[in-house]
């Protein structure tokens, strides 16, 4: 088992990095989606501006932030406020931590991106690995927005007086705000909401929805097969996750669910035992469906619904819920 990172002193780090910030060589990658980085190259004439971009601003964040007296919590115990720098461990946010493995690891076997062959709108993000004089390195990375990026052949480029055809394959705007850095096995959190849609860390998310799961468990007959749990079909969808954070355990009875579903012609199974028979994603998706009442029979024209927010009638905006 690996042991957990020692915590860098991210102002020592600053200013050591600051100290060398011309002497930085630059590497750049992209991934998509699914995790997998491409080698891209980066010209000299925008070396100076990645620098000013992925390093210089952040840099300059840290070291100010010395001075107004910035702390640094761990990013699963606190919340994101002013002058605080949120971190955690590299081996606790999976997707970080392979995309790291691969350009360390597996540098050989990375492709050079390619528009015609990877895509640009599936990437999801830009990795730059930084190194300094003494071999030590760092990485920042950034959230691309797809609203940011200018497909060639459908873009026009204004010069002067005149439109002309876009001549670059792709066109992208990067963000300017800092995001997330890591070094030496940390990740620091310089934006909570873009780290956690960029790398699917959604720790505290994840955590409620662990206890939704057992109070489900403790609540409900459920049979699943032999080598799945409940926690780790979850774990699998995003969806459920976000529905399990609000989601009074217990309204909805086991048999009052059965019948729920009977009434709505859905495909729930229960076994000899009157257990609720949850084979994959799917049938997930249904049960909880069905215990947070979020299906309805339209009394004009019969046709059934899955709502995907509702607000109690009974609940007057400006009122709070009686309880």
């Amino acid at each position: 088992m690996e042991e957990k990172a020692e915590t860098t002193d991210i102002f020592l780090w600053a200013n050591q990095t600051d100290a060398v910030k011309n002497e930085l060589t630059l590497e750049m990658f992209l991934f998509n989606k699914n995790y997998t980085p491409y080698e891209v190259k980066l010209s000299k004439s925008l070396e100076a501006q990645a620098r000013t971009l992925f390093v210089n601003d952040l840099v300059n964040t840290v070291n100010f932030g010395a001075g107004t007296g910035m702390s640094v919590r761990d990013f699963e115990l606190s919340e994101a406020e002013e002058n605080v720098l949120l971190r955690t461990d590299v081996e606790k946010v999976g997707r970080a931590e392979t995309l790291l493995y691969l350009i360390e690891k597996e540098r050989s076997d990375i492709l050079q991106f390619s528009e015609t062959e990877h895509e640009f709108k599936r990437v999801k993000g830009i990795l730059i690995k930084v190194t300094r004089p003494d071999g030590k390195y760092f990485y920042v990375a950034k959230a691309v927005q797809q609203s940011n990026v200018l497909p060639g052949a459908v873009s026009w480029q204004l010069t002067g007086d005149t439109f002309a055809p876009f001549e670059p394959e792709v066109g992208v705007k990067l963000p300017s705000d800092n995001q997330v850095l890591i070094v030496d096995g940390n990740i620091f959190v310089f934006n909570q909401p873009k780290f956690e849609k960029l790398f699917q860390y959604e720790y505290k998310k994840q955590l409620i929805a662990e206890k939704k799961v057992e109070e489900i468990l403790a609540k409900y007959q459920l049979s699943l097969p032999d080598g799945m749990d409940l926690q780790s079909l979850v774990r699998e969808k995003p969806g459920v996750v976000s529905k399990l954070q609000k989601l009074e355990v217990g309204d909805i009875s086991q048999d009052q669910a059965i019948e729920y579903a009977d009434s709505m012609q859905l495909d729930l199974m229960t076994d000899d035992n009157n257990a609720i028979i949850i084979m994959d994603g799917r049938d997930l998706d249904m049960f909880v469906n069905l215990i947070n009442e979020d299906y309805i029979t339209s009394e004009i024209t019969g046709k059934r619904y899955v709502i995907k927010s509702k607000k109690a009638l009974d609940e007057p905006e400006g009122e709070p819920p009686r309880g």
